[in-house]
């Protein structure tokens, strides 16, 4: 009976670690989960993000190298749709600005609003003809686009950290992830934000 006891006592410890690893590991995992080093430059970089997994995925070409885990703006579900909606953006970008010293550590902006979303706003009154076109031929240059306009705009990528979503509509990591994040891309890569 004794040896029993000291089993089920040591089955029980070993299930409530396992369980508690499980419970803390995407919180644990707030740097690379791939560690092999960068070898930079990188060819054809470019950034998938899944909203739904809050999971940020770095490729060179097809190739994986890097899966960061990430959150949103405090309304998460859906795309963005206009200025304080704290929703973070779908769909394809690019980065257009870089800022090494931001109060979210580093930041990369992406080029929100894109020209379908500035169709969106033109067809609902949202934004003017020229706001319409001023965002269509900055993306025709690979500029940031106007982020003053009743879209939103200035979302980006940064740390600041993973516990929650928190933002107002960017991408937040923690500030290692951003590290190599921002050693490996450079303006005008593509970022694909997926819901």
């Amino acid at each position: 009976m004794k040896g029993g006891k000291g089993i089920a006592g040591a089955t029980l410890l070993v299930a409530c670690a396992a369980g508690g690893i499980f419970w803390f590991l995407p919180r644990m995992s707030s740097h690379a989960m791939n560690s092999e080093p960068l070898h930079l430059p990188l060819r054809d970089p470019r950034v998938v993000i899944r909203k739904k997994s809050r999971e940020l995925s770095l490729y060179d070409g097809s190739k994986l190298l890097r899966r960061f885990p990430v959150v949103l703006g405090q309304n998460a579900v859906g795309d963005k749709e206009k200025e304080g909606d704290r929703r973070t953006p779908e769909g394809a970008f690019y980065i257009c600005s870089r800022n090494a010293t931001s109060k979210y550590y580093k930041f990369m902006g992406l080029s929100y609003p894109a020209p379908p979303d500035a169709a969106r706003g033109l067809k609902t009154r949202m934004i003017s003809r020229s706001e319409h076109d001023a965002i269509v031929e900055a993306h025709r240059k690979k500029e940031c686009p106007p982020w003053k306009t009743a879209l939103g705009g200035e979302v980006g990528i940064h740390g600041g950290g993973i516990d929650r979503d928190w933002t107002l509509g960017c991408i937040a990591l923690a500030n290692e992830a951003v590290d190599d994040l921002w050693a490996a891309l450079k303006m005008g890569d593509p970022v694909l934000i997926e819901p």
